[in-house]
């Protein structure tokens, strides 16, 4: 038995009281530090949504202006069109080549050790070739910028105050997961996706959690604060089916399934022939596919941009098979093409928007098959737009969340899950791998990108 003495008594208690002050000024500086990363990224994400809606004011004005009265105003968003897409290009290729496409793969790697984040570097690049990428109206998403951007400020708050290496992880994952939650105004996405589709890179504990919901309201809140509190989407309350009909949601999500495996495969496809691209032709490529993007838009804007006016004009109005037939096509084929550019910019914002078109295209299809059932086809457009997202990314929770969020719909959260659970599963058992994990391997076994990969790490 241990014998206890005045010293060992008082020698046990200050270790002890050391030992509590030390963990618990870690603990203060890692939550301390994620707020003010989802205040800076909340800042930039609301500044960034409001010059892009700003951005797409001018570009619809422009395109108005072209269909009505043509000549020198065609010429205008023509060039435009051209000088958007080579000022963003340059920027990724001249100075941060992972600025190009989404930036989570590289988020990831970071997460791992594998891969650098320069944030000096991404900060601007990133923010600057996205508002020319998705102003010029490229099917891309805001949110890839802003999770990319969120990581970066992660990192640089690390950097800057020369915080014990352990936080690292945490912070970068809360400001990508402040990112996400700033651009959808879906705090609680943010949260699932870092924890669900970053599980393999996020180290996970009860701070680093902590670190990631502080970062994700603290960015909502500022966004919110500073744009408004209005769902994303907007409040669309659907009638929903008797519960005898729930196999139906089985039945599309074995449709999404085949759907999001032939997105991630065409896409990860079409990136291997622009990789193989020298010279000046991915240039030539990107405003190829610029001056394409630009002659759909003025036969139908609702072909382009980013999806957002695509899902608000699907749910607010009824269209024929026909029309939710070219609509798809469109959107999936154009969606590739601008990712396989190399331009900064996300595809979740797209992905919801074809998932929309499908579900929709799907209860269509439905009601003339079997017009006894008097189903709601919004329900079902919900239903495709997380549906699609776990076929792709294989993120099942976080696509129900993030189509709740968005929706503000809560009691369609039992189709979701139907959906969404068929979805993710069929297209593991077709051999689709989440598509950030392609990206990831991808820029890992390129040779060119030799100065962002760890060195030490390389043959691993």
């Amino acid at each position: 038995m241990r014998k206890y003495s005045y010293n060992t008594i008082v020698g046990d208690w200050k270790f002890k009281r050391w030992r509590f002050t030390v963990i618990n000024k870690q603990q203060f500086n890692l939550l301390f530090f994620s707020l003010v990363i989802g205040l800076i990224t909340g800042i930039t994400s609301a500044v960034f949504r409001l010059l892009l809606a700003h951005i797409d004011e001018v570009r619809n004005l422009l395109f108005t202006k072209a269909v009505l009265k043509g000549g020198v105003y065609f010429v205008y968003v023509i060039s435009f069109s051209i000088f958007s897409v080579l000022v963003s290009l340059f920027l990724v290729k001249r100075f941060a080549k992972e600025a190009a496409g989404s930036g989570v793969q590289i988020i990831e790697g970071a997460l791992d050790n594998l891969l650098k984040i320069r944030w000096k570097k991404i900060f601007p690049v990133k923010l600057i070739g996205s508002i020319f990428s998705l102003g010029s109206g490229f099917l891309l998403g805001r949110e890839g910028p802003t999770i990319q951007i969120g990581a970066g400020i992660g990192k640089m708050i690390k950097d800057i105050f020369k915080l014990e290496p352990g936080h690292e992880n945490p912070l970068i994952s809360a400001g990508a997961a402040a990112g996400l939650a700033s651009a959808f105004n879906a705090p609680l996405s943010g949260i699932l996706f870092v924890i669900e589709e970053m599980h393999e890179h996020f180290k996970y504990s009860f701070n680093s959690v902590a670190s990631i919901m502080i970062a994700t309201g603290t960015a909502d809140f500022v966004v919110r604060s500073l744009i408004g509190a209005d769902p994303v989407i907007g409040i669309y309350i659907y009638k929903m089916p008797p519960l005898n009909m729930y196999w139906i949601f089985v039945i599309l999500g074995l449709f999404l399934s085949f759907i999001g495996f032939a997105f991630n495969y065409l896409l990860i496809q079409s990136l291997n022939i622009v990789q193989a691209l020298k010279g000046y032709a991915p240039y030539l490529y990107a405003i190829s596919i610029g001056v394409i993007i630009i002659i759909v838009g003025f036969l139908n804007p609702d072909f382009i941009g980013g999806g957002y006016g695509t899902i608000h004009l699907v749910l607010d109005h009824t269209f024929n098979i026909t029309f939710l037939l070219l609509l798809f096509s469109g959107r999936f084929l154009l969606t590739i093409l601008s990712y396989s550019t190399g331009l900064p910019g996300g595809i979740f914002a797209p992905l919801l928007a074809i998932g929309v078109v499908t579900g929709t295209l799907f209860g269509h299809l439905l009601q003339h098959t079997m017009p006894i059932l008097q189903i709601s086809v919004g329900v079902f457009a919900v239903a495709g737009m997380a549906g699609i997202f776990s076929a792709t990314i294989k993120a099942p929770l976080t696509g129900i969340m993030l189509a709740v969020e968005m929706t503000s719909d809560f009691q369609m959260v039992l189709p979701l899950i139907f959906t969404c659970f068929i979805a993710s599963t069929m297209t593991t058992i077709l051999g689709n791998q989440p598509v950030y994990s392609i990206l990831l391997k991808r820029v890992l076994n390129n040779p060119a990108n030799s100065d962002i990969i760890i060195q030490q790490n390389k043959s691993a």
